[in-house]
């Protein structure tokens, strides 16, 4: 990993992913990267959560700008070396800043939205809706077990596929290809015992999968600590 250019810390995360045929997928990803598949299929995920004590590696976190919520759109993919990652598709925030931030140094596709996480002795409800495009938007509604035990991804499992991920991919204006590296210790999880879930940010992005369809994988992560790395030039 590259000299360390900040720290975050992630809690109250949840995977919600759909298996989405990588053809369907495919026409959806910038030139030079290729769908990951797991089990012969492509997967596109939905990940909600907390972002806390976000800060650059030169400062301490500050209050009223170090925390705020995001929500991703994204999927897996490869470069033609063989090397894997995520692709955003979208990334919402509440955090007016923190877009402008993102958008501007890490060339990533973020939006201004309204974003709420409640928790309670049952459960977890997210709820968010961007502001330039008020039909794109969610609610998830999950009911988590007090007494759960907490796993960690066998390697080669559907979890480790969808949660391990420590690369991400991002593509500046002028169509250079950029890589980030995160480093943090392997995600804890639990299945959570019912989810309800209502969501527009597929179809904004143009990924036809039927309405109303219910996610095929989700898993419930209490958080972890991130230490992101800067970005480099990818050669395709």
């Amino acid at each position: 990993m590259t000299r360390p250019s900040g720290f975050q810390t992630w809690t109250d995360l949840l995977f919600v992913h759909w298996r989405v045929s990588s053809e369907l997928l495919q026409p959806l990803l910038p030139q030079g990267l290729t769908a990951e598949t797991f089990d012969g299929d492509g997967w596109l995920g939905l990940v909600p959560f907390s972002m806390e004590k976000v800060r650059p590696w030169w400062s301490p976190a500050v209050p009223g700008i170090s925390w705020f919520l995001e929500t991703n759109l994204r999927t897996y993919v490869t470069l033609p070396d063989g090397r894997s990652g995520v692709w955003f598709f979208s990334l919402d925030a509440n955090k007016h800043l923190a877009v402008r931030v993102a958008r501007r140094f890490w060339h990533l596709p973020y939006f201004d939205a309204d974003l709420s996480l409640c928790r309670d002795a049952t459960g977890i409800t997210y709820r968010g809706k961007r502001l330039d495009q008020q039909d794109v938007g969610y609610r998830i509604d999950a009911e988590l077990n007090s007494e759960r035990q907490l796993g960690i991804a066998q390697e080669g499992s559907l979890e480790h596929f969808l949660l391990e991920r420590y690369v991400l991919f991002a593509r500046r204006p002028d169509g250079q290809m950029l890589s980030g590296r995160v480093r943090h210790t392997p995600y804890t999880f639990c299945t959570p015992q019912k989810t309800t879930i209502q969501q527009t940010l597929t179809a904004s992005i143009g990924c036809p999968m039927p309405a109303g369809r219910p996610p095929d994988h989700i898993v419930f992560s209490p958080g972890v600590d991130v230490t992101v790395g800067e970005l480099q030039r990818v050669e395709l």
